[in-house]
């Protein structure tokens, strides 16, 4: 898996843009949907209400398989409307997942409560043969029209460097087409118990 990474100019997202976005990239890129590990990762800006203010900053961000970087690209140049807001995508870029000791996803997916949803997560990455410590972020619910996902950020440190590339290769749980269980490198937390 690999990211490519898109510069992005648009002024606003409502807060359910994932299930639209997702939409219009799959109509762009019509591939996307034979791969389920395929990902969008969640857009940064400034919430305002139920919107999401985006920066000049802002940047669309694909995880795909590596084979699929070259095709991703042809997202360069593109128009995504969104609930009535225009994004142009511009310029892209490859860029390859980097090790780390702490990681994040700003929601796994999940109908759990945050007890059971922590101990389904230790379980799955003891499946995975992956030894870390986690953090429970806050709870996250997106509601779209006809479907909503709900579920906790999620924060894993303590991680050897090689297991990091497999969290990010293979995420965890569902919808991430809709940026749930992508991680990402964040600051680093150690030696907590």
């Amino acid at each position: 898996m690999i990211d490519v990474v898109f510069d992005l100019s648009g002024v606003s997202v409502p807060d359910n843009y994932p299930f639209e976005l997702w939409s219009e990239i799959a109509r762009l890129l019509p591939w996307l949907k034979e791969n389920e590990n395929v990902g969008i990762l969640p857009l940064r800006g400034s919430a305002s209400g139920n919107r999401t203010l985006l920066s000049r900053r802002t940047k669309l961000i694909l995880r795909v398989p590596v084979n699929r970087a070259v095709d991703t690209l042809a997202l360069s140049g593109q128009e995504i409307h969104l609930d009535g807001n225009l994004l142009s995508v511009g310029k892209g870029k490859e860029r390859e997942l980097q090790t780390a000791t702490t990681l994040h996803s700003y929601m796994v997916e999940s109908k759990l409560g945050e007890v059971e949803f922590i101990a389904d997560m230790k379980k799955k990455l003891e499946a995975m043969n992956i030894a870390c410590n986690l953090i429970c972020d806050k709870y996250r619910n997106i509601k779209g029209a006809k479907q909503s996902l709900s579920g906790y950020g999620l924060v894993l440190h303590d991680l050897k460097p090689q297991v990091s590339l497999q969290i990010q290769r293979s995420g965890l749980g569902e919808a991430r087409q809709f940026g749930c269980g992508i991680f990402v490198p964040f600051k680093a937390i150690t030696g907590l118990e």
